[in-house]
């Protein structure tokens, strides 16, 4: 079993402000130390299930934030951005059996935490098809791409009703729940173990259920916070301004989406 992780901060346990999440913040190294713990146990729980091979995307910010002592000797880990389309799940292919996002985060649009955003933390929102998407639904269709199902996402409450709505079968931890600019969270102790247990146990059974049909169609529509940057975007081909800070895109085939997203977000 080869499965491959894609890890995100502001879904980890505890993390609740921007300064939390970003280097060169005094409160910054709490939350990178509870984001490697958290990978750690996923793998952890890969390996017990039977994997023999564990491909971690370390996917925030400078994507510099795991600690690589931190992480078991069979996992091998990706730093940095490739600067390829695939973004918070390069190095993904069909060669894996299945996924797991750790650390995710509520959609750009969303009350669901005070860290919510997609991709750019600039833009308004991102809609696939009139739905407000989120990081988990970009990449998951990314997996989709390549027919590898995610088998286990924990994050906070609000994306795990999300991923929730999109695939019941996909196995969900909500590690914290966002209330306004605050939020509530179980302890990490118990979000490192149960991380681990609820990744071995969605391994061991029937993951294929957990699989995403992509859409035939793709409309895309990104809101902007300045209707300057929607303005010049609009300028990349196939795109058009639909409004002063929103632009339009529609393509059947979604990696021409994470291009457009790679370029414009």
């Amino acid at each position: 079993m080869k499965i491959y992780i894609s890890a995100d901060i502001e879904g980890v346990t505890g993390a609740t402000s921007w300064s939390e999440a970003e280097k060169n913040h005094n409160d910054y190294g709490v939350f990178s130390d509870q984001m490697t713990k958290e990978v750690r146990a996923a793998c952890e729980g890969a390996f017990a299930a039977g994997a023999k091979e564990v491909y971690v995307k370390d996917a925030h910010d400078s994507a510099r934030n795991i600690n690589m002592n931190g992480l078991p000797e069979y996992a091998v880990l990706q730093r940095g951005w490739a600067g390829n389309p695939m973004c918070m799940v390069s190095g993904l292919d069909e060669s894996f059996d299945g996924a797991l996002f750790i650390g995710y985060h509520s959609r750009g649009g969303s009350g669901d935490s005070p860290l919510a955003h997609t991709l750019d933390t600039n833009l308004e929102y991102i809609k696939i098809n009139g739905r407000y998407a989120s990081e988990f639904l970009i990449n998951a269709y990314a997996a989709a791409l390549y027919g590898v199902p995610v088998v286990f996402l924990s994050g906070d409450k609000g994306l795990t009703e999300e991923v929730n709505e999109v695939n019941k079968n996909i196995k969900t931890l909500a590690v914290k729940e966002g209330i306004g600019n605050s939020t509530i969270n179980i302890h990490p102790d118990k979000a490192v173990r149960l991380i681990k247990e609820e990744t071995e146990s969605a391994l061991k059974g029937d993951y294929s259920l957990s699989k995403i049909t992509l859409p035939e169609n793709f409309e895309i529509e990104i809101g902007y916070g300045r209707h300057q940057t929607a303005y010049r975007n609009s300028f990349y081909p196939g795109a058009y301004l639909a409004s002063p800070k929103v632009i339009n895109y529609s393509t059947k085939d979604y990696y021409e989406v994470l291009r457009l997203f790679h370029f414009l977000t």
